[in-house]
């Protein structure tokens, strides 16, 4: 029985993906490799985060998240900022239709040079988490897509 843990998402099974792995026994962060070599221009006002994939899912409790997060050297070395400060990846993004469950990490780069990440770089981490509910929840929805679809009306 499968509790939680990383798979290949579709369309990168034959690209080299290593799954993720902590490094040391008290690390609370699993290190996210970047999926394909990917050129992060300098932030620009009004421009978009570049989306580094991971060719990665996750699955795990219904009770649970995963949570992620940069990579402490990132924004002294190479400029990187993620522009949502943290990512959070519900339990039921897993699987779905859109794109099989498949996270990124959205970054600007406020370095004034291109910061390039290569294939296998470590870029953040991703840490599981439980959460609580209020005593008069009663969400009912059901995920119907992929990446930002919980706002969709």
């Amino acid at each position: 029985m499968k509790t939680r843990g990383f798979e290949i998402a579709k369309g990168f099974e034959d690209e080299g993906i290593n799954l993720p792995v902590r490094k040391t026994k008290a690390s609370a962060g699993y290190d996210i490799e970047a999926a394909e070599d990917t050129v992060i221009e300098p932030f620009e006002p009004g421009m978009n985060p570049t989306l580094v994939k991971t060719g990665l899912k996750a699955y795990m409790p219904e009770d649970e998240y995963m949570m992620l997060c940069n990579r402490s050297s990132n924004p002294k070395k190479k400029g990187l900022v993620m522009a949502n400060s943290v990512g959070i990846i519900d339990s039921d993004y897993y699987g779905n239709p859109d794109n099989d469950g498949a996270f990124m990490f959205s970054f600007y780069n406020m370095k004034s040079e291109p910061t390039i990440i290569k294939k296998g770089e470590a870029i953040g981490q991703a840490i599981f988490m439980k959460y609580l509910t209020v005593d008069d929840d009663n969400a009912d929805g059901i995920r119907t897509g992929g990446f930002g679809s919980t706002d969709k009306k």
